[in-house]
């Protein structure tokens, strides 16, 4: 047996489980933080959660970042949570700004004016970012897609494919197209064995609002659909970018079903990179103890914050706008 503390917390209504191994003896093997994810976010169970932060010591950032799956699986970014590992890293070392480790590249992070009053709100960056089909992998016979139809998906849609490091499909698509069935039939079909792709893929519909403003919808990988997935809402702004609908350099409002977030596309020599602004919410403080030979856990203490009564403000009044464009 063993015993963990751990906050669960959320960005934009996608909620993670933090481990922390930097201040605290226990760590974990490979197979038994794939277990512990797929035990603790079962939503059946006393915690559930979209996935576990993992919080560990770099030997050259102020952290290191690991995230699991629901099912098990370890995803090589995660915007929404890097928020929340940002605002932990932060407040444990008093810092503003930081480094944090992650599978493909050493982010940075900072703390920034509030997004909506008394919401913790921290920036960090999304890259790296390719368009390159074999980084996703996607097999198609050319190099790299953009506002292009897959004609084993749809005659009707158009798709943009490209990696933030995880892989995403994006289509920018009208209310009716979001409305209907289609998201979740492309989702399965291209998450479920395929030649397309052969791991899998985030698929988002976005929705173009007002100028600079967009609404993401997200299937993601190994979680299914879900409130908020933070690098689907960056890679979804610099493809609404490139579409002409909005501009690198300012700031895009993205909403989705958790609330909003902010982005904004840099470009340099046609590289780019996104700045994904939103809250890092903390919902409670538990202490609980795992016998993962048995597969079993109980919580033995649970002390909650209070800071999601000023998030679901901000909420609401993105629903609110949401439902003024008829979504």
């Amino acid at each position: 047996m063993v015993q963990i503390d751990l906050i669960k917390g959320h960005g934009s209504g996608n909620d993670f489980l933090l481990i922390d191994e930097i201040t605290n003896s226990y760590s974990f093997s490979e197979s038994e933080r794939s277990q512990l994810a797929t035990l603790l976010c079962d939503r059946d169970s006393e915690l559930g959660a979209d996935g576990i932060l993992f919080i560990m010591k770099s030997n050259h950032a102020d952290g290191r970042m690991r995230v699991f799956n629901t099912d098990g699986s370890e995803a090589s970014m995660c915007g929404n949570g890097l928020r929340l590992v940002a605002r932990y890293v932060c407040e444990m070392q008093g810092l503003n700004e930081a480094v944090i480790e992650t599978m493909k590249a050493d982010l940075k992070v900072s703390k920034q004016t509030d997004i909506y009053p008394s919401v913790p709100t921290y920036q960090v960056e999304i890259s790296p970012v390719s368009f390159r089909l074999g980084d996703l992998p996607l097999n198609l016979n050319e190099p790299n897609l953009i506002n292009e139809k897959i004609r084993e998906l749809s005659e009707e849609l158009t798709f943009s494919a490209l990696a933030v490091p995880n892989p995403h499909l994006i289509s920018v698509v009208e209310t009716d197209q979001l409305k209907s069935g289609v998201q979740k039939e492309i989702s399965e079909q291209v998450n479920n064995p395929n030649t397309l792709f052969p791991d899998g893929v985030n698929v988002s519909f976005v929705k173009s609002l007002d100028e600079g403003s967009i609404y993401v919808n997200t299937f993601e990988r190994g979680v299914g659909f879900t409130n908020a997935c933070g690098t689907a809402m960056s890679a979804s702004s610099l493809v609404t970018c490139l579409q002409g609908l909005n501009h690198v350099e300012e700031i895009i409002n993205v909403y989705n079903n958790g609330g909003k977030v902010q982005c904004v596309v840099h470009e340099n020599n046609e590289n780019y990179s996104i700045d994904l602004i939103g809250n890092a919410t903390y919902l409670y403080h538990a202490k609980i103890e795992v016998e993962l030979a048995r597969k079993t856990f109980q919580v033995s203490s649970k002390e909650e914050f209070a800071e999601q009564q000023t998030y679901e403000r901000l909420q609401a009044e993105a629903q609110a706008y949401l439902k003024k464009t008829g979504l």
